[in-house]
């Protein structure tokens, strides 16, 4: 019986609340850990600290490198163990991966938005993600993204050959099941982090504006805080007579999720920029009608389930808001084309195509 094929993943993202690229790589995993010919592999997780929810021993081992979590420790700590352990490919599900690393290795780049729009980050930020993601961008077998629109990103503004770059999109998983429909209230959902491309600041005025004849409206904004220049949403809120009326809270459990999720008339997504948006697509598949920035990336991702709005509009998303929020059966359209969109996107065939290209530089 030949020996298992040793594959090294960076398992940072599984730290903490898994979130992102957490999610990704975990739904990953899961899946790997899970097909029946799971012995023929066996998984190194390389994690700075213990990992709440280790795989089989028989099937994966997790080693752990004291010293941080970030680029340091990358380029230290984990460089020197992959060197030293020599696995046959190695997975950075995260942009970046260590310089000079010794073994055949692919990266997952989500999206390039430190080189489209650097003014959304801090200048040593902006200019460690660009040299580190250009580094192994250049040096991987193989680079994953998520989307068509990230793939022209990377070939474009990276110089990176096409064959080289595989698509594959992520699975999306729903956080529920679809509630009755008479749990709905008058509540605009987001969830997602905070950044400043996601303008949130125009999703809180145009709200208000919707809200200003419906006395039970609510916004809730879920997500960690990563605005940068910082945004004070609460005083965005206070400005525009809502303040009573918006809540943003920066992490929940899943049980609460599934309640916002379950009460919610609709979610609202004003993203100018991702490489993918996946939590538009949880709402769908509980079906809550979606609200989304008319984009390249979200035409191609979510087709014609959802309600596109022009950037910067106020107005018009006030009215988007306003319909889904005075009549449940507003977005029944919109639902009933959903199925073919959430039909695209699964965890496992992303789980068997990542699989199948780490193998393939493998041999």
């Amino acid at each position: 019986m030949s020996s298992p094929l040793r594959i090294g993943i960076d398992a940072r993202e599984l730290l903490g609340e898994t979130t992102g690229v957490g999610r990704y790589l975990g739904e990953l995993l899961r899946r790997w850990t899970a097909r029946e010919d799971a012995v023929a592999r066996h998984f190194i997780l390389y994690s700075p600290e213990a990992l709440r929810r280790p795989l089989g021993e028989r099937l994966a081992e997790t080693r752990i490198l004291p010293g941080g979590t970030g680029t340091w420790w990358e380029q230290t700590a984990l460089r020197k163990a992959v060197r030293r352990d020599k696995p046959d490919v190695f997975f950075a599900p995260a942009y970046t991966a260590p310089l000079g690393l010794g073994v055949p290795f692919a990266v997952t780049i989500h999206d390039i938005s430190f080189i489209a729009h650097p003014e959304w980050f801090r200048p040593r930020e902006r200019l460690r993600r660009r040299w580190l993601t250009t580094h192994a961008a250049n040096s991987a077998r193989v680079i994953f993204t998520d989307s068509e629109f990230s793939r022209s990103e990377i070939k474009t503004r990276l110089k990176i050959e096409p064959q080289r770059v595989a698509v594959i999109p992520p699975g999306v998983a729903s956080p529920g099941s679809p509630p009755d429909p008479g749990s709905r209230t008058p509540l605009v959902l987001f969830v997602g982090s905070l950044f400043n491309r996601r303008r949130l600041p125009d999703l809180i005025a145009a709200f208000a504006r919707a809200a200003s004849t419906l006395p039970d409206a609510r916004l809730v904004i879920v997500g960690a805080d990563r605005t940068w220049p910082a945004q004070d949403l609460g005083a965005a809120a206070a400005s525009c007579g809502a303040g009573a009326k918006v809540q943003v809270l920066s992490y929940v459990g899943e049980d609460v999720l599934r309640d916002l999720y379950a009460r919610a008339s609709v979610f609202a997504f004003l993203s100018e920029y991702e490489g993918f948006g996946l939590t538009p697509l949880e709402a769908l598949t509980v079906g809550v009608p979606i609200v989304v920035l008319d984009t390249p990336v979200a035409r191609e991702v979510y087709g014609e389930a959802a309600e596109y709005v022009p950037r910067g509009d106020i107005e018009a998303t006030a009215l988007a808001l306003g319909r889904f929020l005075r009549s449940p059966a507003a977005g029944r359209e919109q639902l009933a084309r959903a199925s073919a969109v959430l039909a695209r996107y699964s965890w496992e065939r992303a789980a068997e195509e990542t699989l199948e290209h780490l193998e393939r530089i493998a041999r």
